[in-house]
């Protein structure tokens, strides 16, 4: 069995992520036989001593059947009337299922505020700490009858991945209706499956799509995103269909595992490379991305080559390569309009008191190319 794998079946503290498509269907709303299915195989890994955070899609899906809609509504109001319903049906499902293993439920419902926030970060951790060492299982949704557009995660996979950081996990588990990553789309027959990803080169040539159920928001690109932000950050993954839950909790012998980092990031540095909101872009030269992202230097003003965005000093900006790719995030020391005079000009050319770090190595997240 592979190292990630192997992490994955010894996890103590797990965060397992389960979609909409999984849960509900569009005719008769929520599944329960699948959802007892699910708690089953999560009750059993809580009796051999895991702690779980269950993050559950399904809600607005939850919703359809009873207020008799026949899809799923593609205006924000209407989404959250769905939601409001759902949400109230799922919870009594899972209070109902994990009851039989005498396990409580706690339900936790979360914006992107409460993870970008610094403030609500800490508040967040601090409620799934008390709620596993009082041996409830939490259950996690986006908060969909408030979140406006601004403050939405847009699926729940990438909450998962957040929460998984928040929380401490030793490894994340992503249910869906697919069995694994592939190599192109499973349904043309002539994919093969990948049951490894050791790194972001792994990676390469790989093309993914969207779900075809129309239930959830997710698909295959959140999925991978979210393993990949998972995995980059220290935590090992596997993403698996729901119908093999029991398999992906016990032995983790199915769907696809990635291998998570040597070092996991500090809960500060996850917040600034994953959590929180950017401000703006900086454009670097080819030099500056060698001394930013393999160095781990800090970014100076003659490595850029351009500016985006309206932000302030203290604001989380991206750090993007000639190429366009995001190679970094970090909080700029100058403001947007100071900026634009000192780019491209070495130390020794500035006022002295613009002789800083644009981005200082201490408060610089580079990613893994």
């Amino acid at each position: 069995m592979s190292v990630a794998r192997k992490a994955v079946a010894a996890a103590e503290r797990l965060v397992v992520k389960v979609g909409s498509s999984a849960l509900t269907t569009a005719g008769d709303g929520l599944d329960v036989t699948r959802l007892n299915a699910l708690v089953d195989a999560i009750a059993a890994r809580i009796a051999q001593g895991s702690q779980i955070v269950l993050v559950s899609s399904g809600a607005i899906g939850a919703g359809l059947a009873p207020l008799a809609l026949g899809n799923r509504p593609r205006d924000l109001a209407t989404q959250q009337a769905a939601a409001s319903v759902g949400q109230l049906q799922l919870a009594h499902a899972y209070a109902e299922s994990f009851g039989r293993y005498a396990l409580t439920v706690g339900q936790v419902l979360l914006t992107s505020d409460d993870v970008v926030r610094r403030a609500h970060y800490r508040n967040a951790q601090r409620t799934f700490s008390r709620l596993l060492a009082l041996g409830a299982v939490p259950v996690v949704n986006e908060n969909d009858t408030v979140a406006t557009e601004e403050i939405k995660f847009g699926d729940n996979d990438r909450l998962a991945a957040l929460v998984a950081h928040l929380i401490g996990a030793d490894a994340l588990v992503l249910l869906s209706d697919v069995d694994g990553l592939y190599d192109g789309d499973p349904r043309s027959g002539s994919t093969r499956r990948i049951a490894e990803v050791a790194g972001p080169a792994d990676l390469e040539g790989i093309a993914v799509g969207m779900s075809s159920s129309g239930l959830g928001t997710g698909g295959m690109v959140s999925k991978l995103a979210a393993a990949r932000t998972a995995a980059s950050a220290g935590i090992p993954v596997l993403l698996a269909a729901a119908s093999d839950a029991a398999l992906a909790l016990s032995t983790a012998e199915v769907g696809t595992a990635f291998r998570a980092a040597d070092s996991r990031l500090s809960a500060r540095r996850f917040w600034l490379g994953y959590a929180a909101g950017t401000r703006g872009r900086l454009h670097l030269d080819d030099g500056a991305v060698a001394a930013v992202v393999r160095r781990r230097r800090s970014l100076l003003a003659a490595g850029i080559t351009g500016v985006d965005g309206d932000f302030e000093a203290g604001d989380v900006v991206e750090l993007v390569d000639p190429a366009q790719r995001v190679v970094a995030r970090g909080v700029v020391a100058f403001d947007a309009g100071e900026l634009p005079e000192l780019i491209g000009r070495s130390s020794h050319e500035l006022p002295e008191e613009q002789r800083r770090e644009v981005v200082h190595a201490d408060d610089l997240v580079p990613f893994r190319r």
